[in-house]
């Protein structure tokens, strides 16, 4: 019974093996149409002993071809869909963390600018500071700062004109922001 089925199997791989292989690539490509079609052939030899090959056995091979190949369509639209998430999620994550999108960096760099200005307006000299911090961070024009320092206009406008040369000089390196941040 044994040589049979060699027999007999080896006359099935001849007769469908070819027409097997052109009906997988139909269905799944020709990457893996032989490898399906070989698991075919293994499963049935694997069944020798408790299969009767009969008139049936065509529809057999088609029928597993054909179930092999579903598996791996399933199989590659689960990891096509894995991999669009996973692309997804990375997208996101790139989006997230790039500082031009990103609220928390943003209040971050926002806060280190504004310590770094901070930190040399406080570097002025008093009178200096005094009249800068009233013009630019009180909102004070110059004759309002003039009246409540007791002072002249001019006055005024030479400590204006030296924090503003000191500030330049200082936060060179920050020009663009400045340009923003000074401009009234």
């Amino acid at each position: 019974m044994k040589e049979d089925f060699e027999i007999t199997y080896k006359a099935l791989f001849r007769k469908y093996y070819a027409n097997l292989i052109f009906y997988a690539t139909r269905l799944i490509g020709d990457e893996e149409a032989e490898d399906v079609v070989q698991d075919v052939f293994i499963e049935l030899w694997k069944r020798k002993g408790n299969m009767e090959i009969g008139e049936q056995i065509q529809a057999f091979l088609y029928r597993a071809v054909y179930t092999r190949s579903l598996n791996i369509l399933k199989h590659r639209n689960i990891e096509s869909g894995y991999a669009a998430i996973v692309e997804e999620i990375n997208q996101r994550r790139v989006e997230f963390y790039q500082p031009d999108n990103n609220e928390v960096i943003r209040r971050i760099e926002d806060r280190e600018l504004r310590k770094e200005i901070y930190t040399a307006i406080n570097e002025l000299p008093d009178k200096c500071k005094e009249v800068f911090k009233l013009s630019y961070l009180h909102d004070m024009k110059n004759k309002e700062i003039a009246d409540v320092m007791g002072v002249s206009l001019r006055t005024i406008e030479a400590h204006m004109y030296k924090a503003l040369k000191f500030l330049r000089g200082r936060l060179s390196h920050l020009t663009l922001f400045l340009l923003l941040f000074l401009t009234k």
